[in-house]
């Protein structure tokens, strides 16, 4: 029976303003933005008013609002009180109070009308009151869900109704979910190229939205009368993981019955006109940033400021508000109208440093005035070639993409620019892109956008015109829209079309530009690019890119394991290990966009043969690494692709690409390829492509064949390189033979150094400043209250810098420089002095409030790093006495160097983090110190967000410390005889046995050729015997014939390397680093290197130039015969402390060609022993994993020994003993093969011709 009751009352249930009557509410709406916890700052407004509603007619009515009353937030919560916001009010009040109609039926609220005077934002507010009166009530289901249109789109929407007998009234609720929405009313800024990556936020979401609505009706004569109804909105978001705390913009809004008058609402004497429906009107929000940056009064004279502000205090180093001044000049030229900036541009393009600023904040702007203004001012000569493309760049990926916008960039077609081919390619990639972002805002984007291109790319197939083709094809890719899939498959080959006769790289781009479409579409590409991989008929590299655009497009178990079936009767090996590395490199990726293609391949790798790891580098390959860290719901991911070819040594083609990861977002963010197709078509043709030489001769031939670059094609190009940026090709050069004559043919490098001098000798001042707008990433959304919430991110930096460089050059150059001949040159002296000032301002806004053109409430974090480095050298070059040297001067520097300030969301907090960390750096006497001041909200909770929350800031000083002062820091080189000069402490070593030193040398070597011809195996000994006989017999079978030297042998070494050749022996350079004080101690280091030619000895000794300080460090190496080698690092004072010998020989062990490396060492410091021992115990089971076999014997406590052996030139074994233990691993496999004979020898030679061709082209004919 109780059922029957409910059906009926719910039957009843339709909202019900009856005609002739005035229904009278009390309505209060707020709506506050920040952290939701005590003690934190939060921002917002409040709207208080009495509603009144009218029938006009049975389905149209009249809403008044009755002394509105704004007031604002600003204040940390809960306590600090609304503030009234009286300007505001008195602003808005005449609007506010005109009636506006609209149309109502069944609790269904239809079109709105309002005069002219009534702006967008006053009548989204009327939106956010009328919002409440939407209620799509069934008369025979008291609990339903339904898609509901409303002010913020159409969202999913579940009803809850239900009867209260006792009170007499129904209990409606209405519960929508923001985040599931058929059509979601908002507008996004600078995510165009980003991916929503749904996997990510799967389990844990960055933006939650939820509303809830509830409603209390009393039963009227035809219907219902609602007496009160309450919303309540809630809008949270985090750039991490929500459960680690978040931001929250909510919003309520009370509608309470109050009374019924006779007095009726009365329209004003203005023509209402139809403003749309319930939903939400975006008015100027785009074009007003949300940073609080100024009034905007008198626009074009606020530019002006702004511009002085920044070319006057950005000259020496950069102003550290510099970034904020950008941006505000980049807000003043939004609203301005095109003859305001066409009138600033007049006054100020003559004058350099302004007309800079200009061009480098115009293009930011992202108004469709702005393209105008720039393709007008090309046109009419007044921007620069450069200028314009650095402009047009900008803008075109700044610029609203809507189709006026779009229709602007035929300037592609004006006869000006198309006959620059590089800026025609330019602004065709941007309208690519451009049509891209479009039909991101636009999904049901027409396909007739792209008709102009599709027209370029038949025309072009049918001329036969490969440049136009290739460029109607990036046009297509950067589009990325599905309707382009049909052109673009006619110059795919192998599917049935002529695409065969096309050129190789042709047929590459045109698989290439099926990546974006691939983005939008999967299941149309997929197909597509498969029977391309398994299309044996194809050129390999075509394959291989269809591989790449086929597990972009997220293949599925099906598709993946189809391929890796058919690849097991693949006779490609390029295409087997391109497509088998690519398989395997993604079962280890982690990103959750990419989990079921990880899982795909998983499978599908169980069905390839392992074999296949061994597969050499030679061979093609594809390359995915990635980190994805769950949590913080942020990632990096690089992928990496070279394909090789069988018939040549260059690669064909080599592409990276990074990805990143963020809140719930992922983006491409760049990606670099080269491609050397021509070079590759032009070395077919020659001698090295021949398959049957081994790879040291083709890498030969193809050195020849590279340097005899003039015999090269004139028709096509030689190579090309593109970049991608966030998904887009933004440029691509083609490189071919005129470029390669201009580079080859341009200045001598000794006409280059002339012009250098000259300049220098001259005087050079050069003062530079480049802003750059970084970022730009906003979501608007409106709110219940019909007042928008935005969320976004601004990054700007600023660089300056200042150069001062004058030159002294002794003798004068001659007037006529070109005269000046090398023998001159060589004679000439060169002082230089030098005085440089870069610097750098960052800072960036994040934002999350209110913002209208009207209203502007918001909570903002601000971060601030500023950094200057100044620097003042001088050098002199006396090229005649071989002497360089270079003077660190004393400069003045700013109170701090280096800052940084992140001043978020204000906290009353315990008391702050202070500390000053400070070092003084010994001898130069310079102490530098850090700051570091940390306010935040941890105490609130321990989550990262809230460690974020708060004022930080890090402060880098630098300053003399206490001591004598030092006047310069000096770096000299003397090279040849006068080396010994230069130095300023004599090297006096322990050295008793230096006469004898070359004769023991030269004995050794005799000894050793005599050991070479009588033995071309030597027999193995070692300095400790006892240690070698504890080895087991398999390992010392292994190496029974050795090549290390006999105990005779060692110790000749051993008293050779007690020898030094100081005093005896001048040496060859030094270089003498020091501090020059006011009281002239000495202070700094000095390097010494000798070498004695007929004993083919080296030595290096470094030596502290300080009176009573004796720490040397000395390296001593000797060459004893073609196959042998020996060093020895000693340090300490007098170089006697600790020492390590180092010997390598090559040979033969066994049958086999070998090489041997040992350490032995006397003594070492603690920390190295330690440091080692605790690496030892971690070598064991890296052995394991490695495939090495591990032995535990006790060999020499102060040895290690490395032999490695080449049964052939394609496998490697390995013998590697260290105390406690010997790892071996026989039959490694090579990915290239070692060119080395079997006596040990590396089979290399230096081409004649190529060797002769380098020389040509270092020096001077």
């Amino acid at each position: 029976m109780r059922a029957v009751v409910l059906a009926l009352t719910v039957a009843l249930v339709v909202p019900e303003f009856t005609p002739g009557k005035t229904y009278v509410y009390n309505y209060e709406a707020l709506l506050l933005g920040g952290l939701p916890h005590e003690g934190l700052a939060r921002a917002g407004i409040k709207v208080n008013s009495k509603v009144h509603l009218s029938a006009v007619t049975e389905n149209t009515f009249l809403m008044k609002l009755m002394d509105p009353l704004i007031y604002e937030y600003a204040g940390i919560g809960p306590k600090d009180p609304f503030v009234p916001a009286t300007k505001l009010t008195s602003a808005l009040a005449a609007q506010l109070q005109i009636p506006i109609k609209f149309e109502y039926a069944n609790g269904v609220v239809g079109k709105v009308f309002a005069p002219a005077g009534v702006s967008p934002t006053v009548l989204n507010l009327h939106r956010g009151i009328l919002n409440i009166l939407q209620l799509n009530l069934k008369k025979t289901q008291n609990i339903y869900e339904l898609q509901e249109a409303g002010a913020q789109g159409v969202c999913r929407t579940h009803y809850v109704i239900s009867e209260d007998p006792k009170a007499n009234h129904i209990t409606v609720t209405k519960s929508k979910d923001l985040s599931h929405c058929q059509e979601r009313i908002m507008k996004d800024v600078g995510l165009a190229y980003t991916e929503r990556c749904a996997e990510c936020t799967e389990r844990i979401k960055s933006l939650i939205e939820t509303a809830t609505y509830n409603y209390i009706m009393k039963p009227a004569s035809a219907g219902v009368l609602i007496t009160e109804a309450t919303v309540e909105e809630v809008h949270q978001f985090s750039p991490f993981n929500e459960i680690h705390g978040a931001a929250q913009m909510e919003a309520k809004q009370t509608l309470a019955f109050v009374e019924i008058e006779k007095t009726l609402v009365v329209p004003i004497k203005a023509d209402y006109l139809a403003r749309g429906s319930l939903q939400y009107e975006f008015a100027t929000e785009i074009l007003q940033t949300p940073i609080h940056l100024m009034k905007i009064s008198d626009a074009p004279a606020q530019i002006i400021e702004v511009l002085k502000h920044l070319v006057a205090n950005n000259v020496a180093m950069v102003h550290e508000d510099a970034p904020l001044k950008f941006v505000q000049l980049i807000q003043l030229l939004r609203v301005s109208t095109l003859e305001n900036i066409e009138a600033i541009w007049a006054q100020f393009k003559d004058k350099p440093a302004y007309r800079r600023w200009l061009l480098d904040a115009l293009p930011s702007v992202g108004t469709p005035v702005i393209i105008k203004f720039i393709k007008e001012k090309f046109l009419a000569g007044e921007l620069t070639l450069p200028e314009f493309i650095q402009a047009l760049v900008v803008a075109l990926q700044m610029v609203t993409a809507d189709l006026d916008t779009i229709q602007l960039t035929s300037l592609a077609m004006h006869e000006k620019i198309a006959k620059m081919p590089a800026l025609r390619e330019v602004v065709m990639l941007g309208y690519g892109s451009m049509i891209a972002r479009h039909c991101v805002a636009v999904p049901t984007c027409s396909a007739e956008l792209l008709r102009p291109i599709h027209e370029i790319a038949a025309e072009a197939t049918s001329k036969n015109d490969i440049r136009e083709i290739t460029l109607a094809l990036k046009v297509l890719g950067n589009a990325g829209h599905p309707a382009s899939l049909k052109p673009i498959m006619k110059l795919l080959p192998g599917l049935r079309t002529a695409a065969s006769s096309l050129p190789l790289r042709v047929q590459v781009d045109a698989i290439l530009a099926l990546r974006n479409i691939a983005k939008k579409e999967p299941k149309l590409v997929q197909p597509v690019a498969l029977q391309l991989v398994l299309d044996r008929a194809l050129h390999p590299e075509v394959r291989m890119v269809a591989c790449i655009v086929l597990f972009e497009s997220k293949p599925s178990v099906a598709l993946v394991s189809s391929l890796a079936g058919a690849l097991k009767t693949e006779t490609n090996m390029h295409v087997v290990s391109f497509a088998y590395s690519h398989i395997k490199s993604l079962t280890r990726i982690t990103a959750p966009d990419m989990a079921a293609v990880a899982g795909a391949a998983n499978v599908a790798i169980k069905l390839m043969s392992r074999k296949l790891d061994r597969l050499s580098f030679r061979f093609s390959r594809a390359l995915q690494l990635d980190y994805y860290h769950t949590p913080l719901m942020i990632g990096a991911a690089g992928s990496a692709y070279m394909i090789n070819d069988a018939a040549t040594i260059l690669p064909r083609a080599v592409v990276a690409k990074a990805r990143a990861y963020l809140a719930g977002a992922a983006a491409d963010v760049l990606e670099i390829g080269v491609r050397t197709e021509g070079i590759q078509e032009a070395l077919l043709k020659s001698p090295a492509a021949d398959e049957s030489v081994d790879r040291i001769t083709k890498i030969k031939r193809t050195l020849r064949a590279l340097a005899n670059w003039k015999d090269l094609p004139n028709d096509q190009p030689l190579a090309s390189v593109y970049i991608k940026f966030l998904g887009q090709e933004v440029a691509f050069v083609k490189i071919d033979k005129t470029i390669i004559e201009e580079i080859v043919t341009g200045p001598k490098p000794r006409e280059l150094l002339k012009a250098a001098l000259k300049a220098l000798q001259e005087g050079i001042a050069w003062q530079y400043a480049k802003p750059l707008l970084a970022a730009e990433v906003r979501r608007i959304l409106p709110t219940a209250v019909g007042v928008p919430m935005e969320l976004s991110l601004y990054t700007a930096a600023v660089a300056a810098a200042s150069v001062n460089v004058k030159a002294t050059i002794t003798p004068p150059l001659p007037e006529e420089i070109e005269t000046m001949t090398l023998e001159q040159l060589k004679k000439t002296d060169v002082q230089l002095q030098a005085e440089a000032r870069p610097s750098i301002a960052l800072q960036t806004f994040a934002v999350m409030g209110v913002n209208t053109a009207l209203i502007q409430a918001a909570v903002m974090a601000r971060g601030k790093i500023r950094t200057i480095a100044p620097v003042k050298v001088a050098a002199r070059a006396d090229i005649l006495k071989g002497n360089y040297k270079v003077e660190a001067l004393p400069v003045e520097v700013p109170e701090h160097i280096s800052s940084e300030n992140q001043d978020e969301v204000p906290v009353r907090a315990p008391a702050p983090f202070d500390k000053t960390l400070c070092l003084a750096v010994p001898y130069i006497e310079i102490k530098g110190c850090v700051e570091l001041h940390s306010h935040n909200a941890a105490f609130i909770r321990n989550d990262p967000l809230y460690y974020i929350i708060g004022q930080h800031s890090a402060r880098a000083t630098v300053a003399r410390a206490e001591g004598p002062a030092v006047e310069r820091l000096e770096l000299e080189v003397q090279v040849g005889p006068r080396a010994a000069e230069r130095l300023l402490k004599q090297i006096s070593l322990i050295d008793e046995e230096t006469p004898e030193g070359k004769a023991f040398l030269l004995k050794l070597k005799e000894i050793l050729e005599t050991e070479d011809k009588n033995r071309p195996v030597s027999s193995e000994s070692r300095s400790s015997s006892s240690s070698r006989s504890n080895r087991s017999s398999s390992s010392s079978s292994s190496s029974s014939s050795s090549i290390s030297l006999d105990q005779t042998l060692i110790m000749f070494i051993t008293l050779f390397c007690l020898q030094y050749l100081a005093p005896h022996v001048p040496p060859v350079f030094a270089v003498i680093a020091r501090a020059v004080r006011v009281d002239h101690k000495l202070l700094g280091y000095q390097l010494a290197a000798y070498f004695d030619k007929p004993t083919a000895r080296v030595q290096i000794v470094v030596s502290s130039i300080a009176e009573n300080d004796n720490l040397k460090i000395c390296v001593d190496g000797a060459l004893l015969s073609k196959h042998k080698v020996t060093a020895k690092l000693a340090w300490g004072p007098e170089c006697q402390q600790y020492a390590v010998t180092a010997k390598a020989e090559a040979g033969v062990l066994g049958e086999f060609p070998a090489a041997r490396l040992e350490l032995e060492w006397e003594r070492l410091p603690i920390t190295v022993t330690t440091y080692a021992k605790k690496m030892s115990k971690h070598i064991y089971m890296a052995a394991f994993q490695a495939g090495f076999r591990l032995e535990r014997v006790m060999n020499s406590e102060k040895e290690i020994e490395l032999t490695l052996a080449l049964p052939n030139q394609r496998s490697l074994n390995v013998i590697f003993r260290i105390p406690e233990m010997t790892l071996s691993r026989m039959g490694i496999h090579l990915p290239y093969a070692i060119p080395i004979n079997p006596d040990g020898s590396l089979s290399i030679q230096i081409d004649e011709d190529i060797l002769s061709w380098i020389q040509r082209h270092i020096k001077e004919e």
